[in-house]
């Protein structure tokens, strides 16, 4: 009966994942795309629990549902009907190079991941009783991988920067000024 309930549980949760990853692209609102995205960090977060990685379910909801959305839906605030100005025209060539790529980058991902794992994905992991915990986190996160953490961490405040400076109004030139009527080139009026 317990199977049952994970199973049922993880079904809800990829279903709910992968709705809100849709409803996220499709709306034409970036408020409704914002809340759609908040719906798809949770599932995901529902998804770690499953897999006994509390810590990082955690940090989902408060890092990336909590503070990084709120970022997100302030810049969408902040820019007002600017936000959807880019996409005014219909879809252009990048947009469609941009598709491209990414159907590209899929396959390929796909083919990785089958030619990789072999048989080695029938056989169940060893995992130790420290996994997830805060403490290896935070290990790897400070040794293997503190280089990409602080990458991270400049990219966001570049896109905060970036954020400010899109919804600045921007600056109209000084006005010139206008000569009085009535002065000739000599100074004097008539």
């Amino acid at each position: 009966m317990a199977d049952l309930l994970v199973w049922l549980i993880w079904f809800l949760a990829v279903f709910a994942c992968l709705g809100s990853g849709v409803a996220v692209i499709s709306f034409e609102n970036p408020f409704y795309s914002a809340i759609a995205l908040i719906g798809n960090l949770a599932s995901l977060a529902v998804l770690y629990l499953l897999l006994n990685a509390e810590f990082v379910a955690a940090a989902q909801v408060l890092v990336y549902a909590g503070a990084v959305m709120v970022m997100f839906l302030f810049v969408i605030a902040y820019l007002g009907k600017r936000a959807d100005a880019p996409w005014a025209g219909g879809p252009s060539i990048q947009t469609l190079a941009a598709a491209v790529a990414a159907g590209a980058i899929l396959v390929e991902v796909i083919a990785v991941i089958g030619l990789a794992s072999g048989d080695r994905l029938s056989d169940e992991a060893s995992v130790g009783a420290a996994f997830g915990s805060p403490a290896e986190i935070g290990a790897v996160f400070l040794t293997d991988h503190l280089l990409a953490f602080e990458i991270t961490s400049i990219v966001l405040l570049a896109a905060a920067v970036g954020g400010v400076i899109l919804g600045s109004e921007p600056k109209a030139p000084p006005p010139e000024p206008e000569a009085p009527s009535g002065v000739q080139g000599t100074g004097e009026k008539t």
